[in-house]
């Protein structure tokens, strides 16, 4: 899978609350499905949909210990994405530096 197909499975997991909530609850820790599913008014096929989703995505991985399936937080496309977004992060400061500028200069309020 390219880097390209694997921001996109990222990106499209994250989209959703429960999944991203999901992750929140796995970087404590692993967990169960049972134990992902305790907070939510779901039933526990809707978590696995969500669950086989975000282990798609590679953002969880699913170990087996003895009938147990537990999940845990895979931080690697977590990594991707912060370095993607990070060759982006002087253009965006660069632009809110000056949108700083252009409001100030609006009130009236400069350093100069």
């Amino acid at each position: 899978m390219s880097t390209s197909d694997r921001l996109d499975a990222a990106f499209a997991a994250l989209a959703h609350p429960t999944r991203r909530a999901i992750l929140a609850r796995l970087s404590r820790g692993s967990a169960s499905v049972n134990e992902l599913a305790e907070p939510f008014q779901m039933s526990l096929p809707a978590i696995s949909k969500h669950i086989r989703v975000l282990e798609n995505a590679g953002l969880i991985d699913r170990s087996r210990s003895a009938q147990f399936r537990p999940c845990t937080l895979n931080p690697e496309p977590i990594a991707e994405i912060s370095r993607w977004t990070d060759q982006y992060r002087t253009i965006w400061e660069g632009r809110f530096d000056a949108m700083d500028n252009a409001l100030r200069t609006l009130k009236g309020d400069t350093d100069d």
